[in-house]
């Protein structure tokens, strides 16, 4: 079967999204609506009642949803939208081979709708990938150009009454940026004018399979943008064909800081941003915290400048970003002192980067995390556990409950417990408590004046108001 539609043809074909309010399926479906294209889908989480006020948006938003009993696939003429991992035993899916319907994977349409563009900047990496894709756009919003923005989280400062879920921005379909995920390999389908290469590290895949994909992509790009302070990201520079370079270590890179300039906060981080290329120098004030969130400011600064945007203007531009939902998102501090924050970190590398946010500031951490899935937990679980054993000192404990289950043939025999396990070897203190909500009963038990509480995870729109749960009895 042949399953690629023109670009050019998507508002003359309807569009079925299966698991339409996902993270990445959303802003897609948002963004092939502002396209024109009649979109319909169906979700799981809405057949089980789970984040109710965001499908009824969707609902009042023009988008027709279905339970997931493939009753909104009903003609040939519509394109089922699906990740490549959905199994084919999910109605819509079964329901749309018998009707001969044609099949994209999310990346797919994305990657049409991308290549189109006149312009298009790609951001890609094991961690970071959200943040710098929101701090690009929001620079150029603010340079007074009119972006399409493709993301995985919500852009906070691109929220409004009329569109609470801005993980998609509407604009010209000419100008395009999108984070673009390594995970399944469909990096390889975006040619960008513009390639961000962040970081090289694991996550869903072997670092050798990562160094082919990461390295196809910076030799695919107009102009390559790439971080000299991850070894595996700088080692695929000679691949390049334009380059722009940046790093908070590398003082060589283009664009870099002046280390002493350095002050970081609870509230932000402020630096000197140094163009190795002309000698100026800039002050940035970025309102996020943490390292991680410097070397992402950098990302965006550079890739900025590959776009034509001055330095000076770009990191101006930052003083005003507020950052993405789930992104070291203060939920807020309770009369006793004691702070929760809600965040995304699911990966070594993201997890590291909140952990040492956390601790280069005083008080104790309780780290709640919610593995996104068994199959990630299987890959990725040793290193998990050493992150959370070597970035939490001896009176931080981390909490753990079972892995994401929505269903599914997924070998489930390993478990969080098996990382809890494995941190307590290292030394570190964890607890495995299965149920999520006894797990929020164990932290309110733990909790004291000055702690600060974080609540990790992916795949789960709910962990936002498990955070948010915790703050009210907090309050």
């Amino acid at each position: 079967m042949d399953n690629r539609v023109k670009a050019g043809t998507l508002a003359e074909r309807p569009l079925f999204f299966c698991g339409i309010g996902g993270s990445g399926m959303l802003p897609l479906a948002q963004i092939a609506q502002g396209l024109g294209a009649p979109v319909a889908g169906s979700d799981r989480s809405r057949d089980q009642g789970r984040t109710p006020d965001k499908f009824a948006w969707m609902e009042a938003n023009g988008f027709m949803l279905f339970p997931q009993d493939g009753s909104g696939v009903t003609s040939p003429d519509q394109v089922l939208i699906a990740s490549a991992a959905i199994e084919d035993t999910v109605p819509e899916v079964a329901r749309a081979r018998d009707l001969g319907c044609e099949r994209m994977s999310r990346a797919e349409l994305l990657s049409q709708m991308f290549n189109t563009a006149d312009f298009s900047v790609a951001v890609g990496g094991t961690s970071g990938k959200s943040t710098v894709t929101g701090m690009i756009a929001w620079i150029l919003h603010e340079a007074g150009h009119d972006p399409t923005v493709m993301n995985g989280a919500v852009m906070k400062n691109f929220v409004s009454p009329a569109n609470p879920y801005a993980s998609a921005r509407i604009g010209s379909p000419d100008l395009f940026v999108s984070e673009v995920d390594e995970s399944d390999g469909s990096i390889a389908l975006y040619r960008p004018t513009i390639g961000v290469l962040l970081n090289v590290s694991l996550d869903h895949k072997s670092i050798e399979e990562l160094r082919v994909l990461f390295g196809s992509f910076v030799a695919t790009a107009g102009t390559a943008v790439v971080n000299l302070d991850s070894a595996e990201a700088g080692y695929l520079i000679p691949r390049a064909r334009a380059k722009v370079t940046f790093g908070i270590r590398a003082r060589q890179a283009d664009i870099t800081v002046d280390p002493d300039s350095i002050d970081q906060s609870e509230l932000g981080v402020r630096a000197a941003v140094i163009d190795n290329r002309s000698r100026e120098v800039f002050p940035l004030i970025l309102p996020m915290p943490g390292l991680h969130n410097l070397s992402n400011a950098l990302a965006a600064i550079a890739a900025a400048s590959a776009a034509g945007i001055a330095v000076g203007h770009a990191a101006y531009a930052l003083r005003s970003f507020d950052g993405l939902a789930r992104r070291f998102d203060v939920i807020g501090t309770a009369p006793s002192g004691i702070t929760v924050i809600d965040d995304f970190g699911h990966n070594p590398e993201k997890c590291a980067a909140t952990l040492r946010t956390l601790k280069a500031t005083p008080g104790r951490v309780i780290a709640f995390f919610q593995p996104h899935g068994y199959g990630p937990l299987r890959q990725m679980g040793e290193e998990l556990a050493a992150t959370f054993a070597r970035e939490l000192g001896p009176d931080d404990i981390t909490l753990m409950c079972d892995p994401v289950y929505f269903g599914g043939t997924v070998d489930r025999s390993v478990g969080s417990e098996r990382i809890v396990a494995l941190i307590k070897v290292s030394g570190g203190q964890a607890e495995h408590i299965a149920n999520r909500a006894d797990c929020g009963d164990r932290i309110l038990a733990l909790a004291r004046p000055g702690d600060r509480i974080v609540i990790m995870g992916a795949r789960d729109d709910t962990l936002t108001d498990f955070a948010r749960s915790i703050f009210a009895r907090l309050a």
